[in-house]
């Protein structure tokens, strides 16, 4: 196994030679396998471990002795203890997925402040088969039927080529110390009773079924790039990318015999899983919405929109007092003394300051605003304005309004209030421009 290992490095991991290491080691014998192959091969590493103290003293006993073997081979080490259950139920949320996100969090925050290249958990191609036979129970996309990636961002996982039963082979040959987990006999998990059941079935029905397997993930995986390329060609055509928004136009997306297929590349990184609820969307009545944890999708006339939910800085109202020459937030705006005002533009307007209210107010409009567009003759409600430009409801979320006095002077990137408007006779010209 060494030496396939050390080939495995060469090929797949190269970039991990004179990096620095953190290995995520539980004391179980695959992280304990791969401790000692990095050891052997004279790696450059430290060793994490996470106590999640779900099993008592079962839980302190492999602290201790990951602890112990770490200083006996004098490798750096780095512990962390968490209140799984207390966390789970504070977040709403189950054992499994505290425990996964507590310990990617920590060990990101390990990497970062002792400048370490990458993180290695021990993850093994029967581990892969095992989320390749979840993600098929639950109904998945191709993505999830690719296992375990090799690599991701940080994340290195150099086991997936090998087998349970050559990691164990190997610790036994090699007379490696390990801690067993209780947790892996019981078949409370869905996990366990897949690796109890179903995956010694298939093995018995196919001595070579992992080989075969991974052949199976190699083609998968050369499928999803084609896949890949063929969504960003179509992205580039149909989708359009706006400040806070993607704007993905129907009458171009419906042109496509298999468009299901695009939404699902497209929105399935923002979070979306009411997949059905999704393509339905595609021919429902305008304004309906569907949700992920922190995005949007919106139903417009042309167009489907996804945005992020709205934030607390989105409903505030923000006050500017006079004689201030910039503000940065909620969005980039600049006052200045003018005396050309040749050069007005939707982004930059001249006003009477002997006009003007102080404090002016940065604030989204609301149901009843209205004002009287420059160019034009009488008031107008801001809405009606909207309608009249095409604004999708998304649109309109992102206008601000400058006001004095709780009158409109200005719909930001949009029209001038003809009210206060410079002209040939103003004094106190201030140009005010949106960057």
């Amino acid at each position: 196994m060494l030496l396939k290992f050390q080939n495995q490095l060469s090929t797949s991991f190269p970039f991990l030679k004179g990096k620095k290491l953190l290995l995520a080691v539980s004391g179980g014998i695959d992280s304990m396998v791969m401790v000692h192959l990095f050891q052997h091969l004279k790696f450059d590493f430290a060793i994490a471990h996470c106590n999640f103290q779900l099993r008592g003293e079962e839980s302190d006993e492999d602290e201790a002795f990951v602890e112990t073997q770490s200083q006996n081979w004098q490798i750096p080490m780095y512990i962390q203890k968490f209140d799984t259950k207390k966390l789970a139920e504070e977040h709403k949320m189950s054992i499994q997925v505290t425990a996964r996100k507590l310990r990617y969090e920590w060990f990101s925050e390990v990497l970062e402040e002792n400048k370490i290249d990458f993180l290695l958990t021990a993850h093994h191609l029967d581990d892969s088969l095992e989320t390749f036979i979840i993600n098929l129970s639950r109904g998945t996309g191709l993505d999830g039927l690719l296992g375990i990636p090799m690599t991701n961002d940080t994340i290195v996982r150099p086991l997936l080529a090998f087998s349970r039963e050559e990691i164990t082979a190997y610790a036994k040959e090699s007379n490696i110390q390990w801690r067993e987990d209780s947790s892996n006999a019981s078949d409370k998990y869905l996990r366990n009773k897949i690796r109890h059941d179903i995956a010694p079935i298939l093995k018995e029905l196919n001595p070579s079924f992992l080989n075969s397997f991974q052949n199976t993930l190699d083609n998968l995986q050369q499928a999803q790039s084609l896949v890949d390329d063929a969504s960003r060609i179509v992205y580039r055509k149909v989708v359009e990318d706006l400040p806070f928004q993607k704007k993905i136009n129907l009458t171009e997306l419906t042109k496509l015999p298999n468009y299901r297929a695009y939404l699902y590349q497209w929105l399935q990184p923002f979070g979306f899983t009411a997949w059905d609820d999704i393509y339905d969307l595609v021919h429902a009545i305008s304004g309906k919405q569907i949700f992920s944890t922190d995005y949007v999708l919106l139903k417009d006339r042309t167009h489907l929109i996804v945005f992020p939910k709205k934030t607390e800085v989105e409903t505030a109202s923000y006050w500017i007092e006079k004689g201030v020459k910039e503000v940065k937030i909620p969005l980039n705006i600049s006052f200045c003394k003018a005396t050309d005002t040749s050069h007005q533009s939707r982004n930059t307007i001249f006003v009477d300051e002997d006009k003007l209210t102080y404090p002016l107010e940065l604030r989204k409009w609301q149901e009843g605003d209205f004002f009287y567009p420059i160019g034009m003759e009488g008031k107008k409600k801001v809405g009606k304005f909207f309608k009249d430009e095409k604004l999708s409801l998304i649109d309109k979320s992102y206008v601000w309004l400058l006001c004095s006095d709780n009158q409109i002077v200005w719909i930001i990137n949009k029209r001038q209030d003809s009210r206060f408007a410079a002209d040939k006779n103003t004094k106190n010209k201030i140009q005010i421009q949106a960057i």
